[in-house]
């Protein structure tokens, strides 16, 4: 928790910062500060979830592939003509 804490005390003051740096202005570094991790927060709650979405159809892609390579083994070692020629 306190990891947290610390990382949200740095991301208001480098948001702090960046506004005033940019306008001169603490009422606008202010409400930047305020803003904009709050902001950061819902953007990060949909990128997580089209993260773990993404991640599982990527193993479920992996998953059919290591079934499909078991199946066309299964079907070259039950091939005659392997059996004939041998």
């Amino acid at each position: 928790m306190a990891k947290t804490v610390s990382f949200a005390v740095v991301h208001f003051c480098v948001a702090f910062s960046v506004g005033y740096l940019m306008t001169g202005d603490v009422m606008i570094g202010g409400a930047l500060a305020m803003v904009e991790p709050a902001v950061n927060t819902v953007a990060y709650y949909f990128h997580e979830k089209v993260w773990n979405r993404s991640k599982s159809i990527r193993l479920k892609n992996v998953s059919t592939a290591l079934y499909l390579s078991k199946a066309i083994r299964s079907l070259k070692a039950l091939n005659p003509l392997k059996a004939l020629s041998a």
